[in-house]
């Protein structure tokens, strides 16, 4: 009921439970929708499969109910994970082609009646989510370097917490595998699928529509330089005159596409302006962005008018205290409040 409740409220809402402020990308809905319709069939099918058609035949009932589970349920995770990765169009055809010798064994060990089915479906699929953890870890890793490269703001687009839903399907499928504590075995699944269930309705929910692969294309020519060709000293004036001066790193999200077209260059010589430098666009804004936190605090402290750091946050162009403070630590080795500690000494 309440993977079917979900499902609904994918495909029929338009409100956010999680994040008011934010419209998830549509294509994730129908996925995760996709997702809770095969959670509530399974247990349909095994119920009318063992109730109704193979009542007494349980070889052919755990064939037919296990290849129904594995054909649906692990794929359509695998999809709703892929695409929540926006860095890039990535194939899914690698998904169907995985789960295809399930299929084909289904349909030897129904015809033969072999009874090793349900063992080696299981092993198989242990196997094939151990391999997706695997590529899943590089996607991620990939993911970050992109959104530090193109965004302001990381709050809410990374998926490092997704790697928390991998280890409790893989640790349902050894539960499975395993068989230990036989009926104690069946509550943990069913736990599981409910921490599935609300994993995925929150991080569909949260998840951000980035600017997605056709948004992020260079559609723009440079035209930095008054000879018509790019150079890095043209590119550090405009940065410092429009970028620094105008404040516009203080704007929320503020994406590396919109400062580019902002001077008038493209995202990839941008990109590229930056990597040069071995920095990311992030790390440049958040540069700034503490810089000016630094201003405000002294300024305040000099006209005896004092105000919480994490307003001073808000105020610098950080989305949260959280991401600031995280920031601020890693650019000045020191917490906030040591900082602060030490200004006031």
């Amino acid at each position: 009921m309440l993977a079917m409740l979900a499902c609904c409220y994918f495909l029929f809402t338009r409100g956010n439970l999680f994040s008011s402020d934010n419209v998830p990308p549509r294509v994730l809905r129908r996925w995760g929708a996709a997702f809770m319709a095969s959670v509530a069939a399974s247990h349909v099918w095994w119920y009318l499969l063992g109730i109704y058609y193979f009542a007494d035949d349980r070889l052919m009932r755990n064939i037919v109910a296990i290849a129904l589970d594995r054909l649906t349920l692990v794929p359509l995770m695998m999809c709703v994970l892929i695409r929540m990765l926006q860095d890039r169009r990535r194939q899914l055809w690698p998904v169907l082609v995985a789960i295809a010798p399930i299929a084909v064994g289904a349909v030897i060990c129904a015809i033969t009646r072999q009874d090793m089915f349900e063992v080696l479906t299981e092993y198989y699929s242990m196997f094939l989510v151990l391999a997706f953890l695997i590529y899943y870890i590089r996607a991620i890793r990939q993911n970050n370097r992109w959104l530090r490269e193109n965004y302001a703001d990381l709050e809410r687009k990374e998926l490092w917490q997704s790697m928390l839903l991998l280890a409790v399907v893989l640790l349902i499928f050894v539960a499975y595998a395993s068989n230990e504590g036989a009926l104690a075995t069946e509550y943990l699944s069913q736990v599981n699928t409910f921490f599935v269930i609300g994993f995925i309705l929150w991080r569909v929910e949260t998840l951000p529509p980035l600017g997605q692969w056709e948004d992020l294309s260079d559609k723009e020519p440079v035209v930095v330089g008054n000879d018509g060709v790019s150079n890095n000293t043209n590119l550090d004036v405009l940065l410092s005159k429009i970028c620094v001066d105008n404040q516009l790193y203080l704007q929320h999200d503020l994406t590396l596409q919109q400062l580019a077209t902002a001077i008038g260059t493209n995202r990839t010589y941008l990109s590229s302006f930056f990597a040069q430098r071995g920095i990311t666009y992030n790390a440049y804004i958040n540069q700034l962005r503490i810089d000016h936190f630094i201003r405000l605090y002294r300024d305040g402290a000099s006209s005896l008018y004092s105000q919480k750091a994490s307003q001073l946050a808000l105020q610098s162009g950080f989305y949260s205290y959280s991401t600031f403070s995280a920031a601020f630590k890693k650019y000045k080795g020191v917490t906030v409040t040591a900082w602060m500690k030490n200004e006031g000494a």
